[in-house]
């Protein structure tokens, strides 16, 4: 049956995707030609987003549980619409790092797509579900990167900022005809009492507080592992996203025109897009189905491991494309499940805020791993995809270890005492 507000969701996603994704193939070669950056500040810039995420990511789950998803997502909008037209008048390396920034503070806006997802659908599909954002993230991704590797050769370096934040604001204005899934009573501030016609909610501000703060996160055993999972595969994500652009010119267009290795750079990213489509439009839910979301996020990792060995491995862009596309469908077989087990480990009233813990896992993770990966590339530029696929691996020994509790069915905590509904 066709579900118009999660068409409505995953239209939005797909807009800001490809708007984000525009700018992906020139930003390193963007910043490494126009202001003279070095690969460690290279990967300092692309970490500068994701430092700014981890703080504001779990701040974005919890508004958007107390004040509802859709205002949260109008804003993430108009924040990287901003950050994407700073981009395209920057004058100057700092106002690059202040607008990834500014990009990375209002960036909640996947998180918050997510948690909408989660609201409006029933719990046995949510891993189905969060597979449609991934194949929408995955059609962005095949659009986006193309197209800005094209319109960066024909155009100018600044025109696929221009209109990354022309796409930013389209999808600002669909946010508006979406419908508030959060219940009225968590979208009244605290401070502000209830209505006299209304009843007293049952889950109050403060304990929502509490509940989510990090003494809580440190004593739920499974997300830990979960998000230790969703950690050390992330790390070689990051290695990737940093370095990827200038591994490709270094090693896969060696001698190529600035424009032809801008175009190239943008078609392997494009096949990223491709793998992530058909591996959730196609692979995800038989696998789910035949192996359940922990043994999943196993072979997602041993997948990921693979592609990242072939970038390390080779020098031809036609098996380079093999290794984006089997590093697509790693991530596609890895996430989704991660998130369907994470909000497994808390109670209902709590998805929002979990995803955004969880994502500020997942971006501690890439702060860390592009802030190194220039270094790492400058000492060979195949090291970051090495330490990708070791730590890949590595990521199986936690999985595991989720796997067991989940055949278990020991994931969701007994609640405390004052935190039942």
């Amino acid at each position: 049956m066709f579900n118009r507000r999660l068409f409505t969701i995953l239209s939005i996603v797909f807009v800001q995707i490809a708007g984000a994704a525009l700018i992906l193939p020139i930003l390193p070669l963007y910043a490494e030609r126009q202001y003279n950056l070095g690969p460690a500040s290279v990967s300092l810039l692309v970490s500068s987003f994701f430092i700014a995420q981890f703080f504001a990511g779990p701040l974005l789950g919890q508004l958007s549980d107390r004040y509802g998803r859709v205002p949260l997502l109008i804003l993430s909008q108009i924040g990287s619409a901003i950050s994407f037209f700073m981009m395209a008048a920057a004058g100057s390396a700092w106002m690059l790092f202040a607008a990834r920034s500014v990009d990375g503070i209002t960036g909640g806006n996947i998180i918050i797509a997510q948690a909408y997802v989660t609201d409006i659908t029933p719990s046995e599909r949510r891993t189905e579900a969060f597979g449609y954002i991934f194949a929408a993230f995955g059609i962005g991704f095949i659009v986006g990167p193309a197209l800005g590797g094209l319109l960066s050769a024909w155009f100018g370096a600044r025109i696929p900022f221009i209109v990354a934040g022309v796409a930013a604001l389209v999808t600002a204005a669909m946010c508006l005809v979406l419908e508030e899934t959060v219940p009225s009573r968590k979208v009244v501030p605290a401070s502000s009492g209830q209505p006299d016609h209304a009843p007293r909610p049952a889950l109050p501000a403060p304990q929502l507080t509490i509940r989510l703060s990090p003494t809580q996160v440190l004593h739920n055993t499974p997300l830990l592992l979960i998000m230790a999972v969703g950690f050390i595969g992330q790390f070689g994500l990051g290695m990737m996203q940093a370095t990827f652009a200038l591994y490709a010119a270094v090693l896969l267009f060696p001698g190529a025109s600035n424009n032809a290795t801008n175009l190239g750079v943008g078609l392997l990213l494009a096949v990223v897009g491709l793998g992530q489509f058909v591996t959730q439009t196609w692979l995800i839910h038989p696998l789910k189905q035949r192996l359940g979301d922990a043994r999943l996020v196993i072979v997602g990792n041993l997948v990921r491991a693979a592609a990242l060995l072939i970038f390390a491995l080779v020098t031809s862009p036609w098996l380079a494309a093999a290794g984006s596309l089997f590093f697509a469908i790693g991530m596609g077989l890895t996430v989704p499940p991660l998130q369907t087990l994470a909000i497994h480990t808390v109670d209902e009233s709590l998805r929002g805020g979990v995803l955004g813990v969880f994502q500020s896992a997942l971006s501690l993770a890439i702060i860390f791993s592009t802030s190194i990966a220039g270094v790492i590339f400058t000492a060979g530029p195949r090291l970051p995809f090495w330490t990708g696929a070791i730590l890949s691996l590595a990521a199986i020994l936690p999985a595991l270890s989720v796997m067991r509790q989940a055949d278990q069915q020991v994931m969701v905590p007994n609640p405390s005492p004052g935190q039942a509904d």
